[in-house]
């Protein structure tokens, strides 16, 4: 006889408490592994807030050295000439070393040669579901805005040149990018100037976030010929020192002769500015394009990257994305 013939009410009372002790057991293991969970995600944000602590006394280290160059040099920053021709071993690049290291993977995107840029972090912007690509200064050539539309296909791309009339082929001709891409031939500026009579249209960068319904930038790439500085310097008054809407910064930096920013002790003072809103220089790249083409030019063009180490966004946190405006 089945154990259940001869006895029905002990089985009965058996298979209900077998089957408690797995329901418990199932639930201990979720708790367990949620107190895992939790911990291991502790542990990822003390690793990622040892990482910038560390890195931000390196950079602090720099600056220290930053001013003993000055001294050298000057003493004064006033005093301090910003390309020298009588021997003197330094540029005006010396004084402002990439000195801080990006926490997480580093790789140039875009095509080699003059157009690609060095970006941080794509891995962990690439899986949001929303995230917005700001690019000023297109000149006909999109591979950097296209390598990353198709590496984070949640990204919506925003592009803004008063000297063409779209991007470059790399997204025009590409089907699959073109949807995500938004062209408008509009200058970027430290003041909005865009009535009938204007021309070209600016804006400023707070105003066309304002426009776009946006209230973070995931990359912004600025490329707008000596116009960065004071365009720039108005974006981050405007946060009356809370932290920048954006993640990172792709920036091409002007410094003709004849410049008022070809001036050292100018030009510290807009830099101090940019360090001062939090954002730390990880990686540059002289355009040697630009000195081949242009000969006997000086080395007046620098690529550089920077991270937002201030607010709370996917450089900076282990958290999962959020989407955010868009």
């Amino acid at each position: 006889m089945t154990l259940y013939a001869r006895h029905p009410r002990f089985t009965v009372a058996l298979l209900i408490l077998i089957f408690i002790s797995l329901v418990m057991f199932a639930s201990d293991s979720a708790s367990l592994n949620s107190v895992r969970s939790v911990a291991f995600s502790k542990s990822r944000d003390v690793l990622l807030a040892e990482a910038f602590a560390v890195e931000e006394m390196h950079y602090e280290e720099m600056l220290q050295r930053r001013q003993q160059l000055i001294k050298k040099w000057g003493p004064t920053p006033e005093k301090v000439d910003p390309f020298p021709s009588h021997g003197e071993f330094y540029t005006l690049w010396d004084f402002f070393l990439p000195s801080f290291g990006c926490p997480h993977r580093v790789e140039r995107i875009g095509m080699m040669g003059d157009g690609g840029k060095w970006v941080c972090g794509l891995e962990r912007i690439a899986p949001k579901p929303q995230c917005n690509i700001y690019s000023f200064g297109v000149n006909g050539e999109s591979s950097f805005e296209a390598d990353l539309l198709k590496a984070a296909p949640g990204c919506q791309l925003y592009g803004y040149d008063f000297s063409v009339n779209s991007f470059g082929p790399e997204i025009e001709e590409d089907t699959n990018l073109k949807p995500r891409s938004h062209f408008f031939p509009y200058a970027l500026g430290p003041e909005n100037k865009h009535n009938a009579v204007d021309e070209p249209k600016m804006y400023t960068l707070r105003t066309l976030m304002e426009r776009n319904g946006h209230d973070f930038i995931d990359i912004l790439k600025v490329d707008i010929e000596g116009n960065e500085f004071y365009s720039l310097s108005n974006f981050i008054d405007s946060f009356y020192g809370e932290p920048l809407p954006f993640g990172q910064l792709q920036l091409e930096i002007h410094v003709y002769p004849g410049s008022e920013w070809n001036d050292v002790a100018k030009f510290l003072g807009w830099w101090e500015k940019l360090e001062a809103a939090g954002l730390r220089p990880f990686f540059s790249e002289p355009n040697l394009v630009y000195m081949n083409l242009v000969k006997g030019a000086r080395p007046d063009l620098v690529e550089y990257s920077f991270i937002n180490i201030r607010g709370d966004h996917e450089l900076v946190s282990n958290r999962p994305s959020s989407p955010r405006s868009g």
